[in-house]
């Protein structure tokens, strides 16, 4: 009995070992999407020989799939080069961006594939809980028009606007939204979402540290280092909208005095403007006011991209980031904002030490803190082992 049990034990210890290897391969696809074998040996620190057998294994079980090229030619001799991914009918993921004036929505299935996208307004002053019974009404409409099962839902994750300092905010979607759907649900701050969309799939993809910051209507941001999502001890990591400018300025609602989103935001810039002059009704016609040049809206859409250089050169001495990347709608604008942006930057933020910093527009546009939702989930997903998680 003794010797069989004996004999037993380095059988069970490789079983243990081979899951632990599927459950890496599986974390790196469901968070990064489908990823080439040589990616995949990179991503995982697996031997070539490990990997493709563990592969093998999957694929033979459904549950990841190969996807050829689109053109499905030769390359060189051999088998077109292909990509590994997660079976894409195994299951769906929402996510939702609840803003000061809309909500967009995304769905996707586990492969990372954008099923469906839809936006639609909030009415006016709507408080959260209206702003979940217009999001549910949302993920009904669009799933019954683009016939998508919710009975394959997963998980649903949610952007919300402000701080996310206290379990009160996420409990209430999370109540809401798995009582409704009979999915998991995971919220944080929007920005932040829109920080970990990019990482994901956009613009900084190829780096591990990163700075991000939304200009809309009002101004927020998230870090990214070592590849990982900062939220901060108290949920706040990313605020740059509530770095105080102006000490002795106007009172904030966070408490403070002079911040940077009241000096930039869209609403601001509005006012201000109005003292000029020049009447603007909301953030969508000043953003074509600045692209079709008006004196007065370039200017002061350039002191404020300045003011927004001013802070981040701040943070950039601090976090020391590879890559920032600007979002939002002002990002649109191209040179107007992001050029005074560099020129702080290159100013400030240790001007004599030699770096390597790009300052990029956002890739995602609009979508990207719904998107952003999904890659919450994707990494919240409590079927991988936390420290198996990118």
């Amino acid at each position: 009995m003794t010797d069989d049990l004996a004999m037993d034990r380095p059988t069970d210890a490789l079983h243990r070992l081979r899951r632990v290897h599927e459950d890496t391969v599986l974390a790196a696809l469901r968070t990064e999407g489908p990823l080439s074998r040589g990616r995949l040996t990179e991503r995982t620190g697996l031997s070539r020989t490990t990997l493709f057998a563990i592969i093998a294994d999957l694929i033979e079980r459904g549950v990841v799939a190969e996807v050829l090229p689109e053109d499905d030619l030769p390359r060189g001799r051999g088998r077109p080069a292909g990509r590994i991914t997660l079976a894409p009918g195994s299951g769906m993921l929402i996510g939702l961006d609840l803003g000061r004036r809309r909500i967009r929505l995304a769905v996707a299935n586990v492969a990372h594939e954008i099923v469906a996208t839809a936006v639609d307004d909030l009415p006016a002053d709507a408080d959260e809980d209206e702003q979940l019974d217009c999001a549910i009404a949302l993920i009904h409409k669009v799933c019954e028009e683009r016939g998508i099962s919710l009975r394959a839902l997963e998980a649903i994750g949610v952007g919300l606007v402000g701080f996310v300092d206290g379990p009160a905010r996420r409990e209430r979607a999370a109540g809401r939204l798995g009582a409704e759907f009979g999915a998991r649900v995971e919220a944080d701050n929007n920005a932040r979402l829109a920080a970990l969309a990019e990482k994901t799939w956009g613009a900084a993809r190829s780096v591990d540290d990163v700075v991000y910051v939304r200009w809309s209507v009002g101004v927020g941001g998230g870090f990214i280092a070592g590849g990982r999502l900062l939220r901060g001890a108290h949920g706040t990591a990313g605020e740059l909208g509530h770095v105080s400018i102006d000490p002795g300025g106007e009172p904030c609602h966070c408490g403070s005095r002079g911040c940077l989103e009241g000096l930039i935001g869209s609403p601001a810039l509005l006012t201000a403007l109005a003292a000029d002059g020049v009447i603007l009704d909301g953030l969508d016609a000043l953003i074509e006011a600045a692209r079709d040049r008006e004196p007065a809206v370039t200017r002061r859409v350039s002191e404020a991209g300045a003011l927004l250089g001013r802070a981040l050169a701040g943070t950039i001495v601090q976090l020391d980031p590879r890559r920032v990347v600007v979002g939002g709608e002002f990002a649109s604008l191209g040179g107007l904002v992001l050029d005074p942006i560099r020129a702080a930057v290159a100013g400030l933020a240790l001007p004599g030490t030699p770096r390597s910093l790009d300052l990029v527009p956002a890739d995602l546009g609009a979508t990207a803190s719904a998107l952003g939702a999904i890659a919450l989930v994707l990494n919240e997903d409590p079927a991988i082992p936390r420290h198996l998680r990118p």
